[in-house]
């Protein structure tokens, strides 16, 4: 995958402390990672509940539960955050 591309993360709503909301927190990692490897991320709320989908070029190349995700960091001790940025690099 060429550096520079658009990537699409679509995310769910997730409850939590009891509220069921749209929170990027969780997504704060895998956002930072992909930007540090020169991609551009476009965060995009999703109907589908406690999922996150990473779409390259039009197709779904990584999924995930949002509670999956490390609240918060950088994203480099994430294992699913790391494969999720496999996933895009990987991607064509």
């Amino acid at each position: 995958m060429p550096k520079n591309a658009t990537v699409s993360v679509r995310y769910g709503p997730y409850e939590s402390c009891g509220l069921v909301a749209y929170r990027t927190f969780r997504l704060e990692g895998l956002e930072s990672s992909l930007l540090a490897r020169g991609h551009r991320c476009v965060l995009e709320e999703s109907r589908d509940w406690n999922t996150v989908e990473i779409v390259v070029h039009g197709e779904c190349v990584f999924t995930c539960g949002v509670k999956d995700l490390q609240f918060g960091g950088d994203g480099r001790l994430d294992p699913v955050c790391q494969k999720a940025v496999i996933a895009v690099e990987n991607a064509y």
